[in-house]
């Protein structure tokens, strides 16, 4: 069930089925956008709620153009710049987006991964007329996003074996936190998730500024107060905080943070970066070492901090 034959992918895709496929961000469970019953499996497989939209994956700028009717100015500066790469764009929809894949919004988000297994499978299947993938995070609804092969297998490997589906291994993730989603269909980017992709990064590149979120903006991926949870609970701490109990208990913070006493340090990620890269597999070893808590200190500052932050703010709801 696990390979690394992206012609295998190619055939086990166009045949109707489900691929669990590596991204720089997360794992997907890709079906092709444009088969109503294969995106269909992807909601039952994940048992992800009907009205949740999906992202659709392209491999060029010019197939987004397929799925968005049009973007602003900036939004094309944007995309020209950071794709391929953890961005996702939210525009008008064409024809081609289904109420299945926008949640019966009138916009679609798409984005082009940057991950090189990514974009060869991609571009294989649009020469055999797949102008696109749904990839949601290869996961259980809710649950923490894999980064590996075998957090898919963990995951949904009994129900993907049972269909005859397939796990694409591309190895480890290299970003390990979902893209960011920027809504383009006014003059500013509005943030709906943040990302690798910062607002800081966004301003630099359009020379405009980001707007705060709208009260009616469109429903996104992992948008849910209570998302990319372990099965311990998740309690977020402050760095000098002794207020904690070692009682089977989990600890994840950066290095410079000492482990209080009596837990299990769960990482110790040196940058910002290797925080968002180690923090769903640390998360997910914490419930492998059955864990009833994981204490987690926050990264401060802006930028991919605040992404890794909306995580945990979600992960422990």
């Amino acid at each position: 069930m696990i390979t690394n034959d992206i012609a295998q992918a190619v055939t086990i895709i166009a045949s109707g089925k489900l691929c669990a496929i590596p991204t720089e961000t997360v794992y997907g469970l890709a079906a092709n956008a444009l088969d109503e019953s294969a995106v269909a499996r992807v909601f039952e497989a994940k048992e992800r709620p009907a009205d949740h939209p999906l992202i659709v994956h392209v491999a060029t700028t010019d197939d987004a153009n397929e799925w968005i009717t049009e973007l602003p100015q900036w939004a094309i500066k944007l995309t020209e710049s950071v794709w391929p790469g953890p961005l996702t764009i939210v525009g008008p929809r064409t024809a081609l987006a289904s109420d299945s894949v926008t949640g019966g919004q009138d916009t679609v988000a798409v984005r082009v991964p940057g991950h090189p297994i990514a974009q060869e499978l991609l571009t294989e299947l649009k020469l055999i007329g797949i102008k696109g993938l749904v990839a949601p995070s290869a996961n259980r609804f809710g649950h923490v996003s894999p980064t590996s092969a075998s957090h898919v297998l963990s995951d949904l490997g009994e129900y993907l074996s049972s269909h005859g589906d397939l796990i694409l291994d591309g190895g480890e993730c290299q970003v390990g936190l979902e893209s960011t989603i920027v809504l383009a269909t006014g003059t500013n980017p509005v943030v709906l998730r943040p990302g690798a992709i910062t607002s800081k990064d966004i301003e630099q590149i359009t020379g405009i500024a980001v707007s705060s979120q709208l009260a009616n903006a469109p429903r996104v991926s992992g948008s849910l107060d209570s998302h990319y949870a372990p099965i311990a609970k998740v309690v977020l701490i402050a760095e000098e905080s002794t207020a904690v109990s070692g009682a089977n208990s989990g600890f994840l913070a950066l290095a410079k943070v000492p482990t209080p006493n009596g837990l299990v340090r769960l990482g110790s990620p040196s940058t910002i970066d290797d925080f968002a890269h180690e923090l769903y597999g640390c998360l997910r070893s914490g419930d492998d070492l059955k864990l009833e808590i994981i204490y987690v200190v926050p990264p401060t500052g802006e930028g991919l901090a605040q992404a890794i932050n909306d995580r945990l703010q979600r992960a422990a709801f």
